[in-house]
């Protein structure tokens, strides 16, 4: 049993070129099945998406899809994964898996993916939450990425201690281990009560 109940996971709706991401994929489903952990996702069945959470539906936990009404028929092929929640917009979508996990994990993605990272990386050095966020870091898919958090804290756009906020590792194994053992380090901009959003009360305290 781990240690989470719920993970969301941002992930493409594509697969990559290359069989090693589809494989992670499937790694880490296997991981949170391991660990009778339900997964939180986008909603949809093609791509990254739909091979983690087939993966995890397959073993036995449950899987929420959250997705909003103008990508159903997009990122939706054949009948859905587990349970679907089908939102107004993004916005909506990106708010309901954030209030619904105790962590977050990224598998390589686009855009969509790394915007969704970046949003919870930003939330949690503001304070408004204080949950694990993990990328798995296939191949160095993100080294670039991590890179540019480096060079931030380098120039002093990023300060030292919000750079632990973002854990990594190159199997979901050893990431959601790194996970498990997270306390944040980093000086909140605002403490969780303070923010009034309703939506965006998401700190576990």
């Amino acid at each position: 049993m781990g240690k989470f109940k719920k993970v969301c996971v941002f992930c493409g709706s594509n697969s990559g070129y290359r069989k090693i991401f589809s494989d992670a994929a499937f790694d880490l489903g296997k991981e949170l099945v391991q660990r009778k952990v339900d997964l939180i996702y986008g909603g949809g069945s093609i791509g990254l998406m739909g091979l983690v959470s087939q993966t995890v539906y397959d073993g036995g936990c449950n899987v929420l899809g959250v997705i909003p009404k103008a990508l159903v028929s997009v990122e939706i092929s054949g009948e859905a994964v587990g349970e679907v929640t089908i939102v107004s917009d993004m916005h909506e979508r990106k708010a309901e898996m954030a209030r619904r996990a105790d962590a977050f994990i990224a598998l390589p993605g686009g855009y969509g993916t790394m915007e969704e990272l970046l949003e919870i990386i930003s939330w949690s050095q503001l304070g408004i939450h204080d949950k694990p966020v993990g990328l798995l870091n296939i191949d160095g898919y993100y080294d670039c990425l991590l890179g540019l958090f480096d060079k931030g804290v380098e120039e002093g756009f990023i300060r030292h201690s919000a750079r632990h906020i973002v854990i990594s590792a190159q199997t979901a194994g050893e990431l959601i281990k790194k996970m498990e053992e997270y306390e944040p380090l980093h000086d909140k901009v605002a403490p969780s009560q303070s923010w009034d959003v309703k939506d965006c009360k998401l700190a576990k305290s």
